[in-house]
């Protein structure tokens, strides 16, 4: 598939650098050797359209029989999507999904009104060394949607589009951009996508969404002549031209962003809503035990924080 040859007309070279509404310094975690960088969400930033959370994992390397293991943990109110760049991951989930996950797949998990899922590193891939590089991100649902039945879809690589030409290649994960959509379903407009960047290749940002980040993964990029290395998100004004061009080394982009939601939506661990009366109902079901856990992965499951001191907090 070409790249859409009708945008290669229209890379404004004067963005100004107040076009960046938010810059964000993503917080880095240390979880045992495997090291998580959170850019979503921060007090500067807590949504950029639907995207409500967005984690870095990696890059980490295990050996010795080393890897990950989320045990089964709940979700109310998001859709979840893992997206690898090196690795993989084993996805059960109360569904009875059991799914393998590899690089340049997407894993689309509908929480909705309820589901348990687990991320562990197989045991096949335990045999050896082996690594582990990707992003997580969470998308909040509209109102409308926050009650669906719990849903998962999985699409291999081929089944997302993937626009290249002029040094640069993107391929559609989520939404639409660029006059492509992905497969994947989803209950509000967004657009996600993975783009890599030769050095010196441009790249406009599409115009068709109110709100639009870039993180840079890889490398480094330019924005109004300033540079901005990896492990940077920024969160741009709605309706500005924008147009990133990779630095010297080239770089690898994750661009996100879409419709912002009607209203706040509360966050408590796993929970999300735009009711703090349904993330009390959440944590009190998974306390009592009314989540339905992953039927070949039910041995164990990660318990309710202490929340004594912790209430739901608004999300804008």
């Amino acid at each position: 598939m070409s790249w859409n040859p009708s945008l290669e007309p229209h890379c404004p070279q004067d963005t100004r650098l107040d076009a960046i509404e938010t810059l964000i310094v993503p917080r880095a975690h240390d979880l045992g050797g495997f090291e998580v960088r959170r850019a979503l969400p921060t007090l500067k930033r807590q949504l950029v359209g639907p995207f409500i959370f967005f984690d870095q994992m990696g890059p980490a390397e295990f050996i010795d029989g080393g890897g990950i293991d989320v045990r089964p943990h709940p979700h109310i109110g998001i859709s979840t999507v893992t997206y690898l760049y090196k690795g993989e991951f084993q996805h059960q989930d109360s569904l009875g999904t059991n799914q393998m996950i590899y690089p340049g797949e997407v894993n689309w998990m509908t929480a909705g009104q309820g589901i348990t899922h687990s991320e562990r590193t197989s045991d096949q891939t335990r045999q050896g060394q082996n690594a582990l590089f990707g992003i997580q991100t969470w998308v909040a649902l509209p109102a409308h949607a926050e009650e669906v039945a719990p849903a998962f879809e999985h699409h291999g690589q081929e089944a997302l589009p993937m626009m290249e030409g002029e040094g640069k290649e993107v391929r559609l994960i989520l939404g639409h951009a660029y006059g492509e959509r992905s497969p994947v379903q989803t209950h509000s407009e967004m657009f996600y996508a993975d783009a890599v960047l030769q050095p010196g290749a441009m790249l406009p940002l599409p115009l068709d969404h109110e709100d639009r980040g870039v993180y840079v993964v890889q490398g480094s990029v330019e924005v109004a002549g300033k540079s901005f290395e990896a492990g940077r998100m920024m969160v741009f004004r709605p309706g500005d031209p924008i147009t990133i061009k990779a630095g010297q080394q080239g770089s690898r982009l994750m661009m996100l962003g879409g419709a912002t939601l009607s209203g706040p939506r509360y966050l408590w661990w796993n929970f999300v809503s735009s009711s703090r009366e349904r993330i009390e109902q959440a944590k009190e079901d998974w306390r009592k035990g009314r989540f339905d856990l992953p039927p070949e992965d039910n041995h164990e499951f990660i318990p309710l924080p202490d929340d004594q001191r912790s209430a739901p907090r608004p999300v804008k």
